[in-house]
């Protein structure tokens, strides 16, 4: 079921109805309302997987509970690593067994030797990424006594697969979620419209402008020699609006959701596109994954303490898993790698957190200075797009060598003049409110309430007018 569905627009308000109308007076009825809801909702996809996710959540609910009843930190370590093994296990085999398997074939091929290998010809259960992140954040948790095991099984099921996070995030975490399903929960209307505007505003930008986008993006990455390089950079720039819009536009729905039913959700986005170097995009970008791979991979590593070796070695296997973590691809290890390259600098000349306010916080618009940086850094993030679009290694630098040719200074094929004036409007608009939780959190509340009607209004035609067919959102892959 999509966010930007039909099904979605009619399984909303009926689950909402019943929530706040019909089992409103008991909190465990509340959450046994939000795991039917999520298991139905993760059922349409594909029921068959359905299983995964409840074995998944019993696993880690199971070992959870011995591992706080271990009478020795033996059998507790013992519980911790059945956990972990399982649900790697289960990624591994879905969404890496067939990328190793055949890297294993490639490489023995360069001696002489072809074995004999088979793939699984099995589909990626959508989500798996996602919520084996939570539930291995909750044993990890447990296992460093950061956390008690929670004892009601409903409780923690809502946890790992409340549906509006369930299929593509953001990664949340026990101690900010678990607390907020166990805790009654009473309608606030302020906080509902305010759910109801974020969502408006997510479905703008992966309708509108991502689905869009979109378009322009498959013609030029499907057969890059035959365009010129100026059309190959607007694809290039185009997909980086595409993905920020699709994935942000998720994540604005999945958070607008939340708040509907009293939830507050972690954010994942913080218009990373106006960062000033790859440290502070970093910390703006998917911020759920990121702060996940910081905490239980990067600091226990050693993170950016020691000498320079075990800095750079960190920064690298941060980035490298990053990449890995997306799919099962060399393209996303390159992708990696790359931004584990431009980071290096900032980390080794300590100025890695220098640009942790907001840009030109307090003003309308940036220093010359702070306007270049985000040039510089929008044109680094776009290169290494380029990776993580192109279908395999060779596609990307063919791509990139096409990029790179006198055809730069020509005109681009098929301009797309409306989308990009949409582009302009919408990227103003982020700027302004930029400040806020989204870009629509309070900026549009200072507005007359006629002209702010009128400009949800002229959303809402937008999305109508605008909206194709219903097209999946790109995490939903990983």
């Amino acid at each position: 079921m999509l966010f930007n569905s039909i099904g979605f627009a009619v399984f909303l308000p009926i689950v909402f109805i019943l929530y706040w109308f019909f089992v409103n007076k008991s909190l465990r009825s509340q959450n046994l309302l939000l795991l039917i809801a999520s298991y139905f909702f993760y059922s349409c996809w594909d029921y068959r997987f359905l299983f995964l996710l409840i074995f998944s959540t019993a696993l880690d609910y199971f070992t959870g509970l011995k591992m706080y009843e271990a009478r020795n930190q033996r059998m507790k370590k013992t519980w911790f690593w059945i956990s972990v093994i399982v649900n790697l296990g289960f990624l591994g085999v879905f969404k890496y067994y067939n990328f190793f398997i055949t890297s294993f074939s490639e490489l023995t091929g360069r001696f002489g030797y072809k074995p004999d290998i088979t793939l699984l010809h099995i589909i990626l259960p959508v989500g798996i990424s996602f919520y084996t992140f939570h539930g291995l954040s909750y044993v990890i948790d447990i296992y460093k006594d950061r956390i008690k095991p929670v004892k009601n099984f409903v409780d923690y099921s809502v946890f790992v697969s409340f549906f509006p996070l369930l299929v593509a995030g953001p990664i949340e975490r026990a101690t900010h979620l678990l607390p907020q399903i166990q805790r009654e929960r009473t309608f606030d209307y302020s906080k509902a419209t305010d759910g109801l505007r974020q969502i408006l505003w997510g479905l703008f930008k992966k309708v509108v402008i991502a689905d869009n986008c979109a378009e322009y993006v498959n013609m030029a990455f499907h057969n890059p020699s035959h365009y010129s390089a100026s059309t190959l950079l607007l694809g290039a720039v185009m997909f980086a609006f595409q993905i920020y819009c699709d994935f942000s536009g998720y994540s604005d729905i999945a958070l607008g959701t939340a708040r509907l039913f009293g939830i507050e959700l972690l954010r994942n986005f913080a218009f990373p596109y106006f960062s000033r170097d790859i440290a502070e995009f970093w910390r703006r970008w998917h911020i759920s994954l990121s702060s996940w791979f910081r905490d239980y991979l990067y600091v226990p590593l050693g993170g950016s303490r020691g000498g320079i070796w075990m800095k750079v070695r960190n920064t690298f296997i941060i980035f490298l898993v990053s990449g890995f973590w997306h799919g099962a691809n060399w393209t996303f290890i390159i992708w990696g790698a790359l931004n584990a390259i431009y980071f290096l600098p900032l980390l080794l000349l300590d100025r890695n957190r220098n640009n942790l306010e907001i840009v030109a916080k307090g003003n309308y618009l940036p220093s010359i200075s702070e306007f270049l940086n985000m040039a510089a850094t929008f044109a680094l993030v776009v290169f290494a797009w380029i990776f993580f679009r192109a279908d395999n290694v060779h596609a990307a630098l063919a791509y990139i060598a096409d990029l790179f040719s006198v055809s730069m200074f020509s005109m681009p094929h098929k301009t797309p003049v409306i989308l990009i004036v949409i582009l302009c409007l919408f990227l103003l608009i982020e700027w302004l409110g930029r400040e806020q939780q989204y870009a629509l959190a309070t900026a549009a509340l200072k507005l007359p309430r006629a002209v702010r009607w009128s400009f949800y209004f002229l959303i809402i035609i937008a999305i109508s007018n605008y909206g194709g067919a219903n097209k999946q959102f790109i995490y939903f892959q990983f």
